[in-house]
């Protein structure tokens, strides 16, 4: 089950000013989470638009469906990764779309969710899968992984500077599997806050979370899935949380939006590459004060959006 507290989609205002949903339109959400953001475009596109809803936890889609229970005649779940829009697009008869929003990174929701292990705050299994009938779980990563491997999945993943330190003492505590285990030897192997609100362990369970879920390759994978289901005008709307994502959205939208790619030692373009899409944003939106004192998680966020060109 995911957490009790109320959920607040993050950058809505400038979600919707940036998708610019109109009424009949269809949209794909690649990561419907709670449904907040999903339940403003269904009202924006009213009285007949649709979208198709896709989440790999099964707890987040029956969250979203009790949400937008009003509108499910114009709303199409399915259990799958965004990495798979294409197909599940295809097979539900939905492309081209106006527009698709994609949501990165853990809710509020899945954080506070017992059981999950996606939180150091309470002790629960050393779990975090967004998917449960996943195979692979944290606590598999951490009592196997030689401590090369782990160090350099932390550094990788969670840009975490002590990772060494870290898969040193992690590797001498083994075995581990709880969440608060797991945090006690990360403060104990960095020397605790140090002064900070951030946790030691912060950056560790970031860097397992994303491993788990094979993150970053699922984006680089929804990335152009997306784009090619785009219609012409239509919008990619991207929300991420951290600097890793972020980089791969962006490098991805600016490599989209020239028309040669080859490198700057080449005289002459020789790599036939066509822009699809032009950028929107050339900076990313973050969320204004008020909204980061309101709900706290957006405080990360960053929004970015480019639209479909004619090719």
């Amino acid at each position: 089950m995911l957490g009790g507290a109320p959920h607040i989609p993050v950058l809505l205002k400038e979600v919707l000013t940036g998708l610019n949903p109109h009424p009949g339109q269809r949209f794909i959400d690649g990561t419907v989470g709670a449904g907040g953001h999903t339940q403003a475009i269904l009202e924006a596109i009213a009285p007949d638009g649709q979208i198709l809803a896709l989440d790999v936890d099964p707890a987040a889609l029956a969250l979203a469906r009790q949400r937008v229970a009003a509108y499910s005649n114009r709303i199409h779940f399915v259990k799958a990764n965004f990495s798979e829009m294409v197909a599940i697009a295809s097979s539900h008869q939905f492309a081209p779309v106006h527009g698709v929003l994609l949501d990165l990174g853990l809710s509020s929701a899945q954080l506070e969710a017992p059981g999950r292990g996606f939180s150091f705050q309470t002790e629960d299994p050393l779990d975090m899968r967004y998917d449960p009938s996943s195979s692979t779980a944290a606590t598999h990563l951490v009592n196997n992984l030689s401590q090369y491997e782990l160090a350099d999945l932390l550094y990788r993943f969670g840009e975490e500077r002590r990772s060494r330190a870290i898969a040193r003492a992690v590797v001498a505590a083994r075995p581990i599997h709880t969440t608060t285990q797991l945090a006690d030897v990360v403060a104990r192997a960095v020397g605790g806050r140090r002064g900070t609100k951030i946790h030691p362990a912060t950056r560790t369970f970031q860097a397992l979370r994303i491993a788990v879920n094979d993150e970053l390759s699922m984006l680089s994978r929804a990335l152009p899935a997306a784009v090619s289901l785009l219609a012409v005008g239509g919008r990619l709307a991207v929300i991420s949380f951290h600097s890793l994502e972020d980089r791969i959205v962006k490098n991805f939208v600016r490599r989209e939006s020239r028309d040669c790619i080859c490198g700057p030692e080449q005289p002459v373009c020789t790599c036939n590459h066509q822009s699809t899409l032009q950028i929107i944003t050339r900076k990313p939106i973050i969320a204004s004060s008020r909204e980061i004192a309101a709900n706290p998680r957006a405080r990360s966020a960053k929004l970015r959006i480019a639209e479909r060109k004619e090719t």
